[in-house]
């Protein structure tokens, strides 16, 4: 279903745009989470997990940024993370006065077994494109991402 907004033919498209992408974006992301419910994961917790994973130890403010979550909202994630034993802060030894996060050995072999099932899932939801669909998609959601830098 599209927009019911009558007005220019360049609002309507993009309304109806951004109507089927906003659908399409919660409807995949209501059954990615139901697979990390699965897990206790949010998908917060499940990003943290996975920068660490394959970019190691960051800190809070660099996993905020990589994530797009406000510091009060990164801190309460790795506090979560933390109470669970899959993380940990350490001094970064190159700044004494910034935290490092770093995945706990029990945070690793955790990720590390459900990278792969997640991915699968990732895999499924997007199925129905062909590679070349699936380049342009990318290509057109980093344009529209990267609107807001360009009008700096």
């Amino acid at each position: 279903m599209g927009t019911h907004y009558e007005g220019t033919k360049k609002e309507e498209q993009t309304l109806n745009a951004f109507i089927k992408l906003m659908r399409a974006t919660e409807s995949i992301n209501n059954r990615l989470n139901r697979q990390l419910a699965e897990q206790d994961l949010t998908v917060s917790q499940f990003g943290v997990l996975e920068a660490l994973l394959h970019l190691g130890p960051l800190n809070q403010k660099a996993l905020g940024e990589k994530l797009l979550k406000s510091g009060g909202n990164i801190t309460l994630v790795i506090d979560n993370l933390e109470k669970s034993g899959w993380v940990e802060r350490q001094r970064d030894p190159e700044d004494r006065r910034s935290m490092l996060i770093h995945l706990t050995e029990a945070g690793e072999k955790l990720i590390r077994s459900y990278f792969p099932e997640h991915l699968k899932h990732i895999m499924k939801e997007f199925e129905p494109l062909t590679s070349k669909e699936l380049e342009k998609l990318a290509e057109m959601c980093k344009k529209i991402g990267r609107k807001e830098e360009d009008n700096k």
